[in-house]
């Protein structure tokens, strides 16, 4: 009998090819990260593509990420012989095997069913840390026994310090060692695509909303099994308030807009490692350094907040400046393979996180391949690595074309 979460319209690989078979089978199908995006737009219904896909405004800053990271060129090297690659990296005291990680993604459950615990088993397998969103539609406790030993969880920021506590104490609780702090959703975002896609959280169930599940029987049927996506980890604090707009949800009935005495009740209440996420200024950054930040992540929030930022990595070289050659930079926006991550190592960042991408996968292919994501941009950095003379990052910078 076919387990409904693997329930898929034709299968991607067959009983009894070698492990070596399936990789190049899905090597053929699925190249590269944009191969992955059209077989999820094929296999999720519309308003959860419009989710996962937009961002705000006309999408300039979309479009300004992709275009910027276009711009950064790396000058080749002939004749630098054979390789054998070590993409491994140092990040705040652990060693990872890749230099890349699974970013948090609100409600990741819509995305594909149970794709919190799909892709928390795959930070496990492969070494790569897995962040989990306080919007997700699965909570720290259900989520947590499927980590590795390095879980981040993205806090947004509750009002009411009792929540906090509860929240602090619930992902400590559950195994999560590193908070990253979101600064960058002050208030909501219009998010027009996704509004004129009809998404509501949980969703409604409207007969245009039935019509799109029905043409995709993959979702639907994991969905029958593990339920309607919520937002799991905060309805403890809000109750049960119904359906509301996806831009502004039951997340934003405890919500605040941080300041910077928030952030030091944070560091005195959290004993783990702590980022701070969605910083764009050097200066900010330099002081969020010195408030006790273990580290600053560059984002623009994937072009999902405002449409007037410029592309994260526009900034990402004054940030480095700002903060010194030693304190660490996690970077995301626009990144589409492995030429993106390396890009942003060479202007300063030491780790690089992706969440759109990771999504992708599990959409297009379930749990049982969602790895050839990582596989992907392991050998597309090891492909353009090779192309500059390179069998890891160090000298990286010295190749920028400027």
């Amino acid at each position: 009998m076919v387990e409904l979460k693997e329930f898929s319209e034709a299968p991607l690989v067959f009983p009894g090819e070698s492990p070596r078979d399936v990789r190049m089978s899905l090597d053929g199908k699925f190249p590269a990260i944009s191969d992955l995006a059209a077989a999820a737009r094929r296999r999720i219904p519309h308003f959860v593509w419009e989710y996962l896909d937009s961002g705000t405004g006309t999408e300039a800053t979309v479009r300004r990420n992709r275009a910027k990271l276009d711009e950064i060129l790396f000058d080749p090297a002939i004749l630098s012989g054979e390789f054998e690659f070590d993409l491994s990296t140092e990040f705040l005291g652990r060693k990872y095997p890749l230099p890349f990680g699974i970013a948090p993604v609100g409600m990741s459950g819509l995305m594909w069913p149970d794709a919190e615990r799909i892709l928390a088993r795959l930070g496990a397998k492969t070494g790569i840390p897995y962040s989990l969103s306080t919007v997700a539609a699965q909570t720290p406790e259900t989520v947590g026994p499927h980590c590795g030993p390095d879980a981040w969880f993205q806090l947004y920021p509750p009002r009411d310090a009792d929540i906090r506590v509860d929240l602090l104490k619930r992902f400590k609780d559950s195994g999560f060692k590193t908070l990253v702090l979101t600064a960058d959703v002050p208030i909501a975002s219009r998010r027009e695509r996704q509004q004129r896609g009809g998404m509501s959280t949980p969703p409604k169930l409207t007969p245009r909303i039935l019509a799109q599940i029905a043409m995709r029987p993959a979702w639907a049927f994991g969905t029958l099994k593990f339920g309607l996506p919520k937002l799991r980890t905060i309805e403890k604090y809000t109750g049960n308030q119904g359906a509301l707009s996806s831009t502004k949800h039951i997340g934003y009935l405890i919500r605040t807009s941080p300041d910077w005495d928030y952030l030091k009740w944070l560091r005195d209440h959290w004993d783990g490692p702590m980022m701070v996420k969605g910083v764009l200024v050097p200066e900010e950054a330099a002081r969020l350094k010195k408030e006790g930040v273990d580290a600053v992540w560059i984002s623009n929030h994937a072009g999902r907040q405002f449409d007037g930022s410029p592309a994260s990595i526009e900034v990402l070289p004054g940030v480095r400046d700002a903060v010194g050659p030693d304190y660490p930079l996690v970077f995301d926006g626009g990144i589409a393979g492995g030429l993106d991550i390396l890009r942003a190592l060479a202007l300063g960042a030491n780790f690089v996180m992706l969440g759109r991408a990771f999504h992708y996968a599990v959409a297009a292919l379930g749990e049982a391949n969602v790895d050839h994501v990582v596989h992907i941009l392991e050998e597309d950095l090891k492909s353009n690595l090779g192309q500059m003379g390179l069998a890891n990052f160090d000298g990286l910078r010295d190749h920028l074309r400027t």
